[in-house]
């Protein structure tokens, strides 16, 4: 089975880019995008094969998720399942498919800011999200992907030492991560790759960042670790262009 997931910085921006060409290429059975920045109406995509699904912001032209699969669903959940989802999660920012024998959760978590004025709320999110896959995962396996928006360790950014307590650098969120694995998940990259370098998803727009490979790898597939031995493989495709993230995908043998 193949999964994959991309944050597109715009759907329909990537769509000019050549994303059709990459998804049809794939032929996924589940593929992800986070940052969709529309809403519903906005966008028709010719995807034959492949249930929908769309998880708007209230906001225009900001955050939201969307998986495309082949497998239809038992049920489709968003938000984090509270009450009052509409309030709690009203970025569109998670979709969460069940499947016979596991749990999708695509995320797109929310951005400290560059001045970290956002970073109490990060953390708050961080801790429900946390509780909220504990939870599923108490049922049945889960597969989370998406933008974590955090490089977990120094292997994970080319400028570790100019980056530190940098959004998405910072000790409290690279904290959430070192939690959230040892609750029982699984980075499937590292599993594979746990000390290569020069691996990332996302490059700033400022001129020949991409070039140079001055990146940051805070696009994840993490699983439940009763997951480990179906995973087959992980790959960073850093050559897809289209958006600043380039596309991340999980082989496992399912």
């Amino acid at each position: 089975m193949k999964l994959v997931s991309w944050n597109v910085n715009g759907i329909r921006a990537c769509v000019k880019k050549g994303f059709m060409d990459y998804f049809n290429e794939m032929n996924a059975d589940i593929f992800c995008i986070q940052e969709t920045k529309l809403q519903e109406g906005q966008i028709e995509l010719e995807t034959p094969g492949y249930y929908q699904y769309w998880n708007y912001a209230i906001k225009k032209g900001y955050s939201g998720t969307a998986v495309f699969t082949k497998m239809k669903p038992l049920q489709v959940l968003y938000g984090l399942n509270e009450e009052k989802a509409e309030e709690c999660e009203p970025e569109g920012r998670i979709l969460t498919l069940e499947y016979e024998n596991f749990f999708l959760v695509n995320v797109y978590t929310p951005n400290s800011q560059r001045d970290l004025a956002r970073l109490p709320f990060r953390l708050d999110w961080e801790d429900r999200f946390l509780a909220y896959i504990k939870m599923l995962d108490q049922k049945k396996s889960v597969i989370v992907c998406g933008d974590l928006n955090v490089a977990h360790a120094e292997i994970d950014l080319k400028n570790p030492k100019s980056n530190r307590n940098n959004s998405g650098f910072t000790e409290e969120e690279r904290g959430k991560m070192t939690r959230l694995l040892g609750e029982g998940f699984t980075d499937s990259f590292r599993h594979f790759y746990p000390e290569t370098t020069d691996k990332y998803t996302w490059w700033s727009y400022m001129n020949k960042v991409r070039e140079r490979n001055i990146g940051w790898r805070i696009d994840y597939f993490i699983v439940s670790n009763l997951l480990r031995d179906s995973l087959k493989g992980a790959e960073i495709h850093s050559h897809i262009m289209g958006s600043d993230h380039c596309p991340v995908v999980l082989i496992l043998n399912k």
